[in-house]
């Protein structure tokens, strides 16, 4: 179980790091001028962009108005929420995170965030099964 979930994290961290790397290159932008306009510094960008650091939600935050990302879509990608359906119909109640919840969990370490996360996760799977 544990290494799925890690093999899992591994996916989205470099899917992640692809997403941002594209985004950054399609706005021709540089490590150094998304350091300036997002106030991260350019070795730590590098870093999760060759996948070897996860971002905090903080961080993602910090980055997603220079790429010309939504926040939503960001932190979809990197796990942090769940994936919108089509119409207001269609999505569960509870389907995102709070967004009280998700400004005071941006502020915690990536490992708290990460275990928020999954512990959702599992909440969620749980309540679906017993539907």
């Amino acid at each position: 179980m544990a290494f799925f979930m890690l093999s899992q994290m591994e996916a989205t961290m470099t899917e992640l790091a692809r997403i941002l790397r594209q985004q950054r290159v399609m706005r021709e932008l540089t490590l150094e001028a998304l350091s300036e306009m997002s106030g991260v510094s350019a070795s730590h960008l590098g870093r999760i962009e060759r996948g070897e650091r996860f971002p905090s939600a903080h961080i993602l935050r910090k980055i997603a108005k220079p790429l010309g990302i939504a926040e939503a879509d960001l932190f979809t990608s990197a796990g942090y929420l769940s994936p919108q359906l089509g119409t207001e119909a269609e999505r569960p109640i509870g389907a995102q995170l709070n967004p009280y919840v998700a400004a005071v969990l941006s502020q915690e370490p990536v490992e708290i965030q990460r275990a928020v996360v999954t512990i959702l996760t599992v909440f969620k799977g749980m309540a679906k099964m017993l539907e």
